[in-house]
């Protein structure tokens, strides 16, 4: 299975996790965020039941996320390019969408203050 983990992660961490790569420790694919803030604000609750539909469904056009998700092509199409920003979707060589992962796993940690 093909599992993409979305972490809210310092940049040390990051550090920490390249050095073990480059010593030849598989890693994982993984996208970083630097706060939850910034997570749940690119990874809104739309934008969530979009990369839902995806996950798994290989590559489609924007009109057809738009259907599956019962939405207006419009208001997806905003999102999709705010998700390819954010580099969580693709685009492949015909023009399509993709998020090429199967599953996803959210992890990070919330300490008091």
């Amino acid at each position: 299975m093909n599992t993409v983990t979305l972490e809210v992660s310092s940049q040390e961490e990051l550090n920490k996790r390249f050095l073990r790569a480059f010593e030849g420790e598989q890693q994982g694919e993984f996208i970083s965020f630097d706060s939850p803030e910034l997570l749940f604000k690119v990874i809104s609750g739309k934008r969530w039941e979009l990369l839902k539909v995806m996950t798994g469904a290989g590559p489609m056009t924007i009109r057809e996320a738009a259907r599956r998700v019962v939405r207006d092509v419009k208001a997806v199409h905003g999102d999709v390019h705010a998700l390819l920003s954010a580099g969580l979707l693709q685009k492949t060589e015909k023009g399509q969408i993709v998020f090429p992962y199967d599953s996803v796993h959210v992890d990070f940690l919330l300490r008091a203050a």
